[in-house]
């Protein structure tokens, strides 16, 4: 069969391998002049699947007025007169309910606990590299009533087999020596061993070879205008080089997909929350992270990728806007030298920000359309990284009419039919 993968970051990458993979004819279209150079560039690294939680939850809007408030707050809203932005938020809301939350977060744990394991998978067969580690992700506390708080995260690890260590102030220098320096911040910690950390842009253009192997064009520098349609079918895809058509096609555009969809009368609830990073060079690797630490206080993710430091956090809800603002900035700088004073070198960071294709609930979106030939792979929020092997796999197997390893049910657009939309 010929597919159309309508999109170049880590989703539409990773579906396009497993799809030629299966045996199938593969085309990867995107705007830009090489993969993974919009939000898969500089994320935070982290491959955590015991961390694959809805942002909608219960306590979260009293949280998020107190965040709101804060220096260095992890949550920013920038209001705008457009009316997606207010329903999505308004969707996200209704959300935050512990049945909901309870639920959403069913749906996404397996998807990313499968995604590891075939992205553990993928590097055996094809001896793939991008700075990775697997040493786990440390969960960090500053205060006690964090630590008091992670009782119900621990029972839904416990639910799904995920192994996880609560740690106390020592246990978490053991897991991160260079924690020793500020170790009086530190109320305490729960690492999840099995996580993982790698590079997402280098993961993407190396696994691009590995598709163009196996007999995956890429169309890049190519604008995608429309859809063309029918009542039943796809036609074709209206680009900058003209119509391009196939037997099946696969929107992987992130939070561009709503665009694409809306005039063909599909309203998938995928928003933009913007998340920015920076990318710093490893001054003392003794004093560097070994994995991953996420700042709880200010949802700050630090990671070391090879001879680098990512930090990379804010939730910042601006419509498309990818406007760097220096407070953003100031944040991660901060959790940065506040935790490895001497880890990294300021003076050689890069600045940068994605729009990472949120979903109001949380799980992405995942399979058929009412168009035979149309299928998604969108709205991975921040765990796109996470997520993708096993969406593409998943992908792969639905369009080739194979049943997949895991329950996708759920992950289908006909979910915003019920009430959890």
């Amino acid at each position: 069969m010929k597919v159309l993968v309508l999109g170049g970051g880590v989703i539409g990458v990773t579906t396009a391998y497993y799809l030629a993979r299966s045996g199938h004819e593969v085309t990867v279209v995107d705007r830009q002049a090489a993969t993974a150079l919009e939000t898969s560039f500089a994320n935070a690294g982290e491959v955590s699947p015991g961390y694959s939680s809805p942002w909608a939850g219960p306590g979260v809007p009293v949280k998020a007025v107190k965040w709101l408030l804060m220096k260095h707050g992890p949550l920013v809203v920038r209001p705008k007169l457009d009316p997606a932005m207010w329903l999505w938020l308004a969707k996200m809301l209704r959300n935050c309910t512990s049945a909901r939350y309870a639920v959403n977060k069913s749906r996404m744990i397996p998807l990313a606990e499968y995604s590891r394991d075939c992205l553990r998978a993928l590097r055996a067969e094809t001896a793939i590299r991008y700075d990775e580690r697997s040493r786990g992700t440390l969960q960090l506390f500053r205060k006690q009533a964090q630590v008091d708080g992670i009782a119900d995260d621990i029972a839904v690890l416990k639910q799904y087999g995920v192994p996880y260590e609560v740690l106390d102030r020592d246990g978490c220098v053991g897991a991160e020596p260079a924690l020793a320096a500020v170790k009086h911040k530190i109320a305490g910690g729960l690492r999840l061993p099995q996580d993982e950390t790698g590079d997402c842009h280098m993961f993407t253009q190396a696994l691009a070879v590995h598709a163009a192997k196996l007999g995956v064009q890429f169309r890049l520098e190519t604008t995608i205008e429309r859809l063309m349609a029918d009542a039943t079918a796809i036609a074709g895809v209206a680009t900058s080089a003209g119509v391009l058509r196939a037997d099946a096609y696969v929107v992987a555009l992130g939070s561009w997909s709503s665009h694409l969809l809306r005039p063909l009368g599909i309203s998938i609830p995928v928003y933009p929350v913007k998340g920015y990073s920076i990318t710093v060079p490893i001054a003392d690797p003794d004093a560097a992270p070994v994995s991953t630490v996420m700042d709880e206080s200010y949802k700050v993710a630090i990671t070391r990728l090879g001879d680098r430091i990512r930090v990379g956090g804010t939730a910042e809800v601006s419509g498309y806007s990818n406007k760097l603002h220096p407070a953003r900035q100031a944040t991660l700088d901060h959790s940065l030298t506040d935790l490895f004073p001497r880890g990294g070198d300021l003076v050689g960071a890069t600045f940068w920000s994605g729009l990472r294709p949120m979903t109001p609930d949380g799980p992405p979106v995942i399979g058929a359309t009412r168009y035979g030939n149309l299928h998604l792979n969108t709205g991975h929020g921040t765990l796109g990284w996470t997520m993708a092997c096993g969406s593409g796999r998943v992908l792969a197997d639905l369009l080739s009419g194979r049943k997949p390893d895991i329950d996708t049910t759920a992950l289908a657009i006909t979910r915003y039919d019920n009430r959890f939309g």
